[in-house]
């Protein structure tokens, strides 16, 4: 899950390179949702192993009321720190396979 600046708003989503997308985000690369709110801190993220794992729990997650999605951050992450920049420093390179909802595969299961 990522949200902005004021944790104002959600995105929930899949990918299959965790990094690459969290980059494109930060540097609004893509026109959508995402740049139009300024969706860039990545504050929750699940792994999977298969694909089909990570479709069904996006859309069970994307379903739920905001104050049980924002329950799921704080048990993992009460101060809604940037996953990302606490991993990897605020100028880090972009590499690396995944899967993810704004959750995260393994490279073996993209298929």
């Amino acid at each position: 899950m990522i949200t902005n600046y004021t944790n104002a708003v959600l995105y929930i989503g899949i990918t299959g390179d965790l990094e690459k997308r969290i980059y494109e985000h930060k540097y609004g690369l893509y026109e959508g949702f995402s740049k139009k709110y300024n969706v860039n801190k990545l504050v929750y993220c699940e792994e999977f192993m298969d694909v089909n794992e990570a479709i069904a729990r996006e859309k069970e997650v994307k379903k739920w009321r905001r104050e049980k999605k924002d329950r799921l951050v704080e048990r993992m992450n009460p101060q809604w720190l940037d996953l990302f920049e606490q991993e990897n420093g605020s100028d880090s390179s972009v590499s690396g396979e995944t899967f993810g909802m704004t959750m995260e595969l393994k490279e073996n299961d993209k298929n």
